[in-house]
């Protein structure tokens, strides 16, 4: 073979993975692919990231009753426990259950309890479904999502003036 037929261009040749060029940049590649990859499952696995409206008047109230809220959660010494389908799909509703019980073991009838469903990617979204009882501390209700994908549920239970955050969980709504 001549000199000047190993030197053309083909589409052929192995020649250029092994030049140092070509291998810089596909680890460039894969390294900044990595990095995506890692950052995609950060955003799936962590917090919502949602952003009230009075978001620095809100901390600065939860800073300062913190303590009190925990105190008086401890004191409360309720048990509390959240049934909730599965599978939620979108445009179906399901029915979640919420049960409660003091220290002793007697249900908790006097509260108002609702479940707040917030929508990371979409305020305009969220929605607060009030739950009903239905048996001595048992509460449900059917909650039907307009969107697909990520949801941050709350369960929020008042009983007289104060509120208590009870359970948070995060669900995913499938699509058709």
């Amino acid at each position: 073979m001549s000199k000047s037929a190993e030197n053309r261009i083909s589409q052929s040749s192995k020649r250029a993975w092994r030049n140092p060029w070509v291998i810089g940049w596909m680890l460039l590649l894969g390294v900044v692919l990595l990095i995506n990859a890692g950052m995609i499952t950060l955003a799936f696995v962590t917090g919502p990231g949602l952003v009230d409206k009075d978001y620095y008047e809100q901390g600065r109230e939860f800073e300062r009753n913190r303590l009190k809220r925990i105190a008086a959660r401890s004191a409360l010494g309720w048990t509390a426990h959240l049934d909730m389908p599965e599978e939620n799909r979108l445009g179906t509703g399901a029915v979640y259950r919420f049960s409660v019980v003091d220290r002793v073991g007697v249900p908790v009838d006097d509260l108002e309890v609702r479940i707040d469903s917030y929508r990371p990617s979409d305020a305009g979204a969220d929605f607060s479904a009030r739950m009903e009882r239905y048996a001595p501390g048992m509460y449900q209700a059917r909650l039907s999502f307009p969107l697909k994908g990520y949801w941050e549920i709350t369960l929020v239970a008042q009983q007289g003036e104060e509120s208590h955050e009870l359970i948070k969980r995060r669900i995913f709504v499938l699509g058709d």
